[in-house]
């Protein structure tokens, strides 16, 4: 029994390292977790102190779990039955079908991660692209909201730049969990989106069991107050202009509300730019009626390396105002009474808001201008027709630059001239053929205004 016994060296080596991933998983691996954990609970802690809605249970916890508690909720076991019977396969297929949906759109949330890394950069990127803007009252709006209730921004969508930059504004909020499609499910920017607490979505799937599973994450991440933010309209507009909203993820939220629960306050949000990186591609897609806009990796990192060499040579200037501005508050609650909740007049209501904020600025401003002219306009005809517009629109917020309107005004006018919107010829401007439809991209932005 206690005789040597010779065994290869290599299976030794085996034996040791069976014995040491036994050792670790047992003992060392919940002890490091238990560690951690307790220190991230100390740090969340502190954090929500200082935050106007503290970070919920339910988006603080863990990934696994949240997959279990979804893929055992009621409603989510009836559709695997359905989708099993109308599939003629085992429930035990369906079932993991289920859970493969599952694992796609759950987040695994990090509050370090996100207030460490992603709200410093959101700031940082903000910054140095922009002169960021926020609308008049606009704190005072968001403090008029029930601490208690979910919080859900509703914004359009003009750019991929919308996330980094409504991120940013929203951090003394609270932390917001986004609806990204198939452009985000990219290694390993997955990773760090679903890290920030993002959920991935297939917008063109058409599957009942996919709804089923994706309409009940949204409704016990809404009955467990996580501040979300969604675009309505669906996807990025491609001609400028508000576009009707889509019903789907409103629909998921609404159909998961009971009144005896806590109340959920949308917030409407709109934003607006002088310069919409995505211009070209999203007008070019608008014009052949597609939504493929063919952006390639390389393209995206030269266009990245190209701004940094102008910041590193001094010859770098920012791309003009970012500005954005808050509507007042709906209420589900308030919204429906003791009647069922029409989505598609909440939709619309939630839309009427976000276009009567959008912001107006310089280069939108100055596009209206020259879509509107019937001939060509001297500058003083320039200046006058733009003092007239900006008069046209008493209740719009309109930021005004340096608090100078005439600076406004230059700017806007400079702006379409060195991005060949606008050409002048013996001191006439004129819009440039080749750019209209660029222009009226910009312009489109407040064309509701003037209605």
């Amino acid at each position: 029994m206690f005789q040597p016994v010779q065994i290869p060296f290599w299976l030794l080596l085996v034996i040791l390292l069976f014995a040491a991933v036994t050792f670790a998983s047992h003992f060392l691996f919940p002890s490091v977790r238990w560690f951690f954990r307790r220190r991230m609970e100390r740090a969340v802690a502190r954090l929500n102190r200082r935050l106007v809605r503290p970070i919920e249970p339910f988006k603080l916890a863990r990934r696994h779990d949240m997959i279990q508690r979804l893929l055992y909720d009621g409603e989510v076991w009836a559709a695997i039955s359905e989708h099993a019977k109308e599939q003629g396969v085992p429930e035990n297929v369906a079932f993991e079908r289920a859970r493969r949906y599952a694992r796609e759109i759950v987040p695994s949330f990090s509050a370090t991660l996100y207030y460490g890394f992603a709200i410093r950069l959101a700031r940082f990127v903000s910054r140095r692209l922009y002169r960021v803007r926020l609308g008049a009252l606009a704190r005072e709006k968001l403090a008029q909201v029930d601490r208690e209730a979910t919080v859900v921004f509703v914004m359009n969508h003009r750019s991929n730049m919308d996330y980094v930059l409504v991120t940013y504004l929203a951090a003394e909020q609270s932390a917001l969990s986004y609806a990204v499609g198939e452009w985000a499910r990219v290694w390993p920017l997955s990773r760090l989106i679903r890290a920030m607490g993002a959920y991935f979505i297939r917008r063109k799937s058409r599957g009942a069991l996919y709804r089923r599973v994706l309409a009940r994450y949204v409704a016990l991440a809404t009955d467990g107050g996580v501040t979300q933010a969604v675009f309505p309209e669906g996807g990025l507009s491609l001609d400028g202009a508000l576009a009707d909203p889509k019903l789907g993820i409103l629909s998921y939220i609404i159909n998961g509300y009971h009144p005896e629960n806590r109340d959920v306050v949308f917030v409407p949000v709109a934003l607006n730019y002088d310069r919409v990186f995505e211009d070209r591609l999203l007008v070019a897609a608008g014009q052949r009626g597609d939504r493929r806009f063919g952006a390639r990796i390389s393209v995206v990192l030269k266009y990245m390396c190209r701004i940094t060499w102008r910041w590193a040579t001094g010859r770098y200037h920012r791309f003009g105002y970012a500005a954005v501005s808050f509507g007042a508050p709906v209420s589900l609650r308030g919204f429906a009474g003791a009647a069922p909740v029409d989505v598609a007049a909440l939709a619309s209501t939630l839309m009427e808001r976000i276009g009567a904020v959008v912001p107006v600025l310089p280069v939108p401003l100055a596009a209206q201008v020259f879509l509107q002219a019937k001939a060509p306009l001297t500058r003083a005809g320039y200046g006058a027709a733009f003092e007239a517009l900006v008069a046209a629109l008493p209740e719009a917020h309109i930021h005004v630059p340096r608090e100078d309107m005439a600076y406004a005004r230059d700017y806007g006018l400079q702006n379409l001239v060195a991005r060949g919107f606008v050409d002048e010829t013996d001191g006439h401007y004129r819009i440039s053929e080749k750019a209209a439809p660029m222009l009226r991209f910009y312009g489109n932005s407040i064309a509701h205004l003037l209605r």
